[in-house]
């Protein structure tokens, strides 16, 4: 079985989908479950993507990466595959893969089928929107899109918006991250395959001997749909409170110059910290002080990568009760209301007040993890899906050629 896994972003470029796309294309790689040639590998794997190398070595991987393909290129690549896997609705491979008839796979990390920015996020009000493009409320569309980018930009946006979703509709299959996201978008031939993660072991668990202040902290990137300032607000109630606690802030983006501008002015230097980007032992050092995980999201979170690497970690999560999170935590976890800052804050207080939280409610998030958020229950069922749509396009040609 060859397959194709086409990205617009992918390593070394950071984020949930890029994690994703390599998590999955190392486990196509090294899957061996009745092998299909002769070296007893069941499948070929390549990666196409617009990102550059930035120094990556590529022949490091144990799968082919072809990087900034051609028109040409990308459509000889999608010839020769036997199933075309898409992190996310990416235009112009789905329209050249309907064209040529090549069977499809369009996986949703975000809305992008149904809102044209892809977070169903309004702006400048930076509010969840209640699905105006499916309600065809595309003047509401226009406005949003147009606050950041402008209004020729604005207009582009929303234009494409009507092919790419034309086209998902046309996908072999349309595969969602968690049930919500299915729900949002309503497309035809949709399944729900959860992300997965293998190789994290569980971290030892922190231990409160009372001396040391508890330690709550975020991974991920510092964007406006996270609800960063909203943790930083949560902080300082509790600091007015009189609560010992240190926050950590692991990750970079457009939103740092704020936040710690925010931190300044709040007088929370002593309690909160930046770490900016971290990889590899860096990272696993830095995550390995946090006793409990906090997604503030104001958006619809798809699912939360951050959010099942902890929780595989055997971290407690505290969560905002929204979207995909939802989903992913389950009771395995704390959740307080949308934007509730003062709700956030009790949450953590009642972390410090009870610290004993922090080792059953990480037990539980490990439990989950395990069950749910195995890399095997990401790889088993996308090989099952494309060797049914393989074998239905097979017997499908058989049967037109027997038919002439």
């Amino acid at each position: 079985m060859k397959i194709l896994i086409y990205g617009e972003w992918f390593l070394p470029s950071i984020g949930g989908v890029q994690t994703a796309m390599e998590l999955l294309a190392r486990g196509f790689a090294e899957f061996r479950d009745e092998p299909l040639s002769s070296d007893g590998r069941s499948i070929q794997v390549t990666v196409a993507t617009n990102s550059p190398r930035d120094g990556m070595d590529d022949s490091k991987l144990p799968y082919d990466v072809v990087r900034q393909p051609s028109f040409f290129q990308l459509k000889r690549l999608i010839r020769n595959a036997d199933i075309v896997h898409l992190a996310g609705p990416c235009l112009l491979p789905m329209l050249i893969s309907w064209a040529t008839a090549k069977p499809f796979v369009v996986v949703h990390h975000v809305y992008q089928a149904a809102c044209p920015n892809g977070l169903l996020f309004k702006q400048p009000s930076q509010t969840v929107c209640s699905g105006h493009f499916m309600n065809k409320e595309y003047a509401e569309c226009y406005r949003c899109c147009s606050q950041p980018i402008g209004g020729a930009a604005g207009l582009r946006l929303l234009l494409l918006e009507f092919p790419r979703r034309w086209l998902s509709k046309r996908a072999a299959s349309n595969v969602m991250i968690t049930n919500h996201v299915g729900a949002r978008l309503h497309l035809p031939r949709s399944r729900t395959i959860y992300y997965g993660i293998d190789g994290v072991e569980p971290l030892p668990p922190r231990v409160d001997n009372g001396s040391e202040p508890m330690e709550f902290g975020y991974v991920g990137r510092l964007v406006a749909e996270k609800g960063l300032p909203l943790l930083v607000e949560a902080a300082q109630h509790l600091a007015g409170g009189g609560k010992p606690f240190r926050l950590t802030f692991v990750g970079d983006g457009p939103q740092r110059a704020r936040l710690q501008e925010l931190v300044q002015q709040s007088g929370l230097g002593n309690h909160i910290r930046f770490t900016g980007s971290l990889r590899g032992d860096a990272l696993d050092s830095a995550t390995s002080r946090i006793s409990v995980l906090i997604m503030p999201s104001i958006w619809e979170e798809s699912a939360g990568l951050a959010a099942i690497e902890q929780m595989m970690r055997g971290r407690m999560v505290i969560a905002a009760d929204i979207g995909g999170l939802t989903e992913i935590v389950g009771d395995a976890g704390l959740k307080f209301a949308l934007g509730d800052s003062r709700g956030l804050a009790a949450a953590m207080a009642r972390v410090i007040d009870d610290p004993s939280l922090v080792t059953s409610l990480g037990s539980s998030a490990r439990s989950r993890a395990m069950k749910l958020f195995r890399l095997d229950g990401m790889i088993r069922p996308h090989v099952a899906l494309y060797r049914g749509l393989i074998n239905a396009r097979s017997a499908s040609v058989a049967e037109t050629t027997k038919a002439k």
